[in-house]
């Protein structure tokens, strides 16, 4: 890997829209998800890839790539979700969006690292780690309670 991102990521994170140096405004989410605080890493991560809607499927590394859109307002509604696993891991949990089309939501702790909110919480890495991860079909770790 030369640049930032493996190539087939980069190129993925390119068709939904991404490039270097973008920002988008991420007030609006602050404004939407009531009684959730954006934490600087969430905040920092949104501001370069929100909104992006990254289209990918087939096989992964140790699982199917599955779409995934990078959109805090799909969560509106599940803030009790976030706030209640952040209290079961001891992380300040924030809502990033939606995986494989609302089957999964995508949070941030505020380590930065990208995680699937469910009925159970899973870890894909932090940031740029957690969006390869994502983008390449990798399976997340599940945490544990504190964890």
């Amino acid at each position: 890997m030369v640049g930032r991102f493996p190539p087939d990521v980069e190129r993925a994170l390119q068709r939904a829209g991404w490039r270097l140096g973008r920002r988008v405004e991420t007030a609006r989410w602050r404004a939407e998800l009531v009684g959730l605080d954006m934490h600087p890493a969430a905040e920092a991560f949104l501001a370069e890839f929100g909104e992006l809607v990254v289209d990918v499927d087939g096989p992964g590394r140790t699982a199917a790539r599955v779409p995934f859109e990078l959109n805090p307002s799909l969560c509106v509604g599940e803030e009790d979700r976030f706030l209640a696993w952040g209290d079961e891991t001891g992380r300040s949990l924030y809502p990033l969006g939606e995986l494989d089309q609302g089957r999964y939501f995508l949070g941030m702790d505020d380590r930065g690292v990208i995680l699937l909110v469910e009925t159970w919480v899973a870890a894909f890495g932090p940031g740029d780690q957690g969006l390869i991860a994502l983008c390449e079909g990798t399976m997340p770790t599940r945490l544990q309670a504190g964890g």
